[in-house]
């Protein structure tokens, strides 16, 4: 399986468990199908600028880490780059349709964006509503999606 494959799925994995080592992204990832090793997730952890945040008694996991210069995370852009099949409004709402198990991951790339408008959203496996105040700013909501794609 390819690289973008392997790291869309390291994504994945750190926005659904709180993993805080290689080895177990590395076991998770062969679980998967991946025929990989914990040097190239150490790679791929590098390349996707993750980092470990802290989270409740003291416990750490990987997490996209934030990109100074813009304010939004780099893995996330890869995400939306990567995994956003088409985007259309109707009316209020925005569908976003996604490769198959990436629709959260692409909400909180969304949500990461903090575009005017948007209400909220809710995910499915490859389907995502974006609920938007006033439907006459859904073009320019999905302009402002695609621009970080």
């Amino acid at each position: 399986m390819s690289k973008q494959r392997r790291q869309q799925a390291l994504l994945e994995l750190i926005s659904e468990y709180e993993i805080d080592t290689q080895e177990e992204l590395t076991r998770r990832l062969q679980a998967l199908g991946f025929e990989t090793t914990q040097a190239t997730v150490s790679r791929d952890i590098r390349e996707l600028k993750l980092e470990k945040v802290s989270y409740g008694s003291g416990k750490h996991r990987y997490a996209a880490s934030l990109e100074p210069d813009t304010g939004t995370h780099a893995s996330y852009q890869h995400v939306m780059a990567s995994c956003i099949l088409s985007i259309e409004a109707a009316q209020n709402i925005i569908v976003v349709k996604t490769v198959s198990g990436m629709a959260m991951a692409v909400g909180a790339a969304i949500d990461n964006l903090s575009v005017e408008g948007i209400m909220g959203c809710i995910a499915g496996d490859d389907t995502l509503f974006l609920a938007i105040k006033d439907g006459q700013q859904a073009e320019h909501i999905i302009g402002e999606i695609k621009k970080c794609c």
